[in-house]
């Protein structure tokens, strides 16, 4: 006896499964490209975005990457065996979640980012008087730094929860199998535990990517020169808010779709084959 394996056939225009949505959005897509192809002010507006995508793509791919780490530190305090570590993520998570973004992006920027520097001026004062350092002044923190750092701050609370979640959802019986197989903590995490719950966490932590490709544009109040800064900026002195605001959307949408295609992809990929029937071989 053996088993078949599911096939992946094209979808039809019959299928009630069809995407419909991706075509729509692949029709306004090339709308757009036709408008690019044959107004040179289009091409010109293109050129300028592009820039701020570069910006956008580097603050997405650092924001979340930091994120992740510090989300699954978190995460991982949650479920450690000290009161007081567990009590200390919960008051983080709960702290973080419950400001807006925006709101934390100009702490951290114009409160957090002047007391980091004033406090390491103070310990490395004794460097600083031997002439072996120079004191840091707040200049030499990057708006740019400050923003990414914001993001990292904000979206590492949400994804420790979802790391949380994940955790959780692994059986019991397979961490104490492990712990009967002599596996240490850290074993127990690596080879049991985050492969499983990998699988439980990835739908929502593409969402968050998702939300954090738009959530960038919030660094453009920094002055960040992201799109969103570069469109506002350009949009004020050749008065093309129709098209400029309109290819920002693009790309922004271009960059979240893409996101969303890849990670259903990737999530169809890692679920297991589910066999239709057995039949004789």
């Amino acid at each position: 006896m053996t088993a078949r394996r599911l096939r992946v056939t094209p979808k039809r225009l019959s299928d009630p499964d069809f995407p419909w949505w991706l075509l729509a959005l692949g029709a306004c897509a090339l709308g757009i490209a036709l408008a690019v192809a044959l107004d040179p002010g289009w091409r010109r507006i293109v050129s300028v975005l592009a820039q701020g995508a570069v910006t956008t793509v580097l603050v997405t791919v650092l924001a979340f990457g930091g994120a992740l780490a510090l989300g699954l530190l978190v995460a991982l305090g949650r479920q450690s065996r000290s009161r007081l570590v567990r009590n200390a993520a919960h008051f983080y998570i709960e702290v973080v979640r419950g400001i807006p973004i925006l709101v934390l992006l100009f702490w951290i920027a114009f409160v957090g980012a002047p007391a980091l520097v004033a406090g390491w001026n103070v310990i490395s004062a004794p460097l600083a008087e031997a002439g072996l350092i120079e004191p840091l002044s707040v200049r030499d923190l990057s708006l740019l730094a400050r923003a990414i750092f914001a993001l990292v701050i904000a979206y590492s609370a949400f994804l420790a929860e979802i790391f949380r979640a994940g955790i959780e959802a692994v059986p019991a019986g397979q961490v104490e199998a492990a712990k009967a197989l002599g596996l240490k903590p850290l074993q127990r995490l690596r080879l049991v535990i985050l492969p499983q719950a990998v699988r439980t966490v990835l739908p929502p932590l593409a969402n968050d990517l998702v939300s954090m490709v738009k959530d960038s544009s919030l660094v453009s109040v920094l002055g960040v020169a992201d799109i969103t800064q570069m469109g506002k900026v350009y949009a004020s002195g050749s008065f093309r808010f129709f098209e400029t605001y309109s290819i920002a959307a693009y790309l922004y949408l271009l960059m979240t779709v893409s996101v969303s295609l890849l990670a259903r992809r990737l999530e169809t990929r890692r679920a297991p084959a589910q066999p239709l029937k057995s039949v004789p071989g």
